[in-house]
């Protein structure tokens, strides 16, 4: 039996995404309601809108494009599962870059480097030393 019942290909490559990203099935509230716009006495009468929660997340999916609620229930757990994943790769790439960060800070730097800031940093020693009021001067 299909899962969406979409297309049987669609419908597999959805539920490997879900297994994939370790979404379960528990975690997510799915309501139908009614909804708005065209579609007449069909869009009137029967719950078509899919709303979908994802509660770890807090991640909400509202969909209503289509006149039949089959094809919007496949169509709003595709975007709810898209953006779950979105999420989960900016999670990664942050700490990534978090971590390379790190190791910058953490790598030796050249000798050649080293003598530079140093030089840098006596050079703005002595323009402070220039700075200083002379002290013993009376006018």
């Amino acid at each position: 039996m299909q899962e969406f019942w979409a297309q049987l290909q669609k419908d597999r490559n959805i539920i490997e995404k879900i297994k994939r990203l370790g979404i379960r099935k528990e975690d997510i509230t799915e309501r139908f309601i009614k909804s708005q716009g065209a579609g007449g006495q069909n869009v009137n009468k029967t719950s078509t809108c899919v709303y979908l929660k994802h509660l770890p997340t807090g991640i909400e999916v509202k969909f209503s494009r289509q006149r039949y609620q089959v094809l919007n229930r496949y169509l709003a757990w595709k975007l709810l599962v898209d953006k779950i994943e979105q999420n989960v790769l900016k999670k990664i790439a942050l700490e990534k870059n978090a971590l390379e960060r790190l190791k910058r800070q953490k790598r030796n730097r050249p000798r050649k480097l080293k003598l530079r800031i140093l030089e840098a940093k006596r050079m703005h020693a002595q323009k402070k030393l220039q700075r200083r009021k002379i002290s013993g001067l009376e006018y």
